[in-house]
């Protein structure tokens, strides 16, 4: 499956865990966990003579991370029971996806070690690969990153999808749920991920709000107090022919222009994982300042008034 489709499942599952204490702080003590994916196969291969349901043992097994994807995700050994049953040949083309894990584990660990340069306090969390009822390509848990093994066809990109669900696990953000803080979440988190992986995993967004910039940027100011995300995190609207997830591509520009102003950039990598206040962090990037004027200007406001929540 091409990185971009896992990655719009995986933008549908964006509820997020903070990073644990109990992990380990070495990059190379990180975890690849895949025998849940043995357990499912075994559950599998008894579908046609057990007289029960033999997903059952699967959850009841599982690991930390299956109990992780239950909830919204897999719901219980019934519902996974059903949609195995239904999609019993689209679930057999990801019986050999992990073939080449080992290779990726590796890189997963020099990633992990170049966030470990930029951020000393990074903690990493075990990886999960688990399988679900196509609906997540993969989210952050309290226990770890947990990856839906059945949305992969190979295994490109599963290391930029990793960085990128990492940097949600350092995330510890405040402030009220807005559009703006929940793109600066996302965005961070492909800024980071990037920065740490070389690999940049959201093409499609980042395409077409290049292509459009101006517009965007104007409706973004008029938009980003709102705690409706839709057109810009998600899901849309249809009213135009913009995809999913603009919220990642417009998060991304403004820590991308924090960064670039700060002078020391680990401090930076720190305060972008650590976001107090989501309107004073888009202030001190500058990025929008030129459509922010625009708007305080049109409804008669101050400008320093426009970044109070």
């Amino acid at each position: 499956m091409k990185t971009s489709h896992v990655i719009a499942i995986l933008m549908m599952t964006f509820g997020l865990a903070k990073a644990q204490t109990g992990f380990s702080g070495d990059p190379l003590n990180a975890v690849f966990e895949t025998k849940d994916t043995d357990r499912f196969w075994k559950a599998f291969d008894k579908m046609e003579t057990s007289q029960q349901n033999p997903f059952a043992d699967y959850i009841k097994e599982g690991s930390p991370g299956v109990k992780g994807f239950i909830e919204f995700r897999i719901i219980n050994a019934d519902s996974l029971y059903s949609k195995v049953k239904k999609r019993k040949e689209d679930y057999l083309k990801s019986r050999n996806v992990l073939a080449g894990i080992h290779q990726k584990e590796k890189r997963t660990r020099a990633i992990y070690s170049a966030l470990k340069y930029w951020y000393p306090e990074a903690k990493f969390p075990p990886v999960y690969f688990v399988y679900g009822r196509f609906n997540s390509g993969g989210t952050s848990s309290a226990d770890g990153i947990i990856i839906g093994t059945e949305m992969l066809k190979n295994l490109d990109g599963v290391t930029g999808l990793i960085a990128h669900e990492l940097i949600h696990f350092e995330q510890n953000n405040k402030g009220k749920n807005t559009l703006l803080k929940q793109s600066l979440e996302e965005g961070s988190a492909d800024f980071i991920g990037e920065l740490i992986s070389g690999e940049h995993i959201n093409p499609v967004p980042f395409q077409y709000g290049e292509a459009h910039s101006g517009k965007l940027y104007a409706e973004f100011v008029t938009r980003l107090k709102d705690e409706s995300y839709k057109d810009w995190l998600y899901e849309t609207s249809k009213k135009d022919d913009r995809p999913n997830d603009l919220g990642y591509w417009i998060g991304y520009k403004i820590t991308e222009a924090y960064f670039n102003k700060q002078a020391d950039k680990h401090k930076a990598i720190h305060n972008i994982l650590n976001i107090q206040d989501p309107f004073l962090f888009l202030k001190e990037s500058g990025f929008l300042d030129g459509y922010i004027k625009e708007y305080v200007k049109k409804n008669k406001m101050k400008f320093d008034d426009f970044f109070k929540e």
